[in-house]
């Protein structure tokens, strides 16, 4: 299981199990939820979890925090990429980029320098990009992949510069590099209510599953 503090909360804790490792029991999960709460931790949430990976915090008290949708697209029939300013980011562009992550997501959603270092190593190959104008970064999207399977991690704009075909360009920029790698599979998800994010994804060519994904929260009393 990894840990840390959640997006830059002191006390409040994130638990995500480990991609490639056996889904955690509800008793390892306590064991967990002990140890944080010995570090001075008042409360955790999780990670994304699918179904399965939910059982064993459900077990050991876990509540829904918030559900997502998953979405996947086979890599086929890609739209055409039209022509965008977008450049591989540099580590001097990182300010810029949880400047757009603040100003485009809400509070709960929001990253941290922490997180934002968390996503880019999230999978064992990354591609980190961002549009940007004259003086400030106006968009980023970080992508991942992992065997034959691909993720849109993170993608964001800063609201002034939004329907610009700014997301756009960057989903695809990641879409394409991803089924040059042959992956077979992408995926992203999104709140049930964001509705902008989801027409563009279904306008590139995602589909919903069925299966949501959840975040899951839990407090750790006194």
């Amino acid at each position: 299981m990894r840990t840390g503090p959640w997006r830059g909360h002191g006390k409040i804790a994130c638990l995500s199990p480990l991609p490639d490792g056996p889904l955690p029991s509800a008793a390892f999960v306590r064991q967990c939820l002990d140890q944080l709460a010995a570090r001075g931790f008042s409360s955790v949430v999780t990670t994304a979890l699918s179904v399965p990976e939910q059982t064993g915090f459900l077990g050991a008290g876990f509540g829904v925090e918030e559900d997502l949708h998953l979405l996947v697209h086979d890599l086929r029939g890609l739209p055409p990429a039209r022509p965008a300013s977008l450049r591989r980011a540099k580590h001097a562009d990182r300010r810029g980029v949880l400047d757009v992550d603040a100003s485009a997501f809400p509070p709960f959603w929001r990253i941290d320098d922490e997180g934002l270092t968390d996503a880019l190593a999230a999978t064992p190959r990354t591609r980190f990009r961002v549009a940007s104008g004259q003086t400030a970064v106006t968009g980023y999207a970080i992508s991942g992949r992992a065997g034959r399977r691909g993720f849109l991690q993170r993608l964001a704009v800063e609201p002034h510069h939004q329907r610009e075909g700014l997301g756009r360009a960057l989903a695809l920029d990641a879409l394409y590099w991803l089924r040059r790698w042959r992956v077979e599979r992408a995926f992203v998800n999104t709140q049930l209510d964001n509705a902008a994010a989801l027409s563009l994804y279904e306008s590139l060519g995602f589909r919903r599953e069925e299966t949501r994904l959840s975040v899951l929260s839990r407090g750790l009393g006194t």
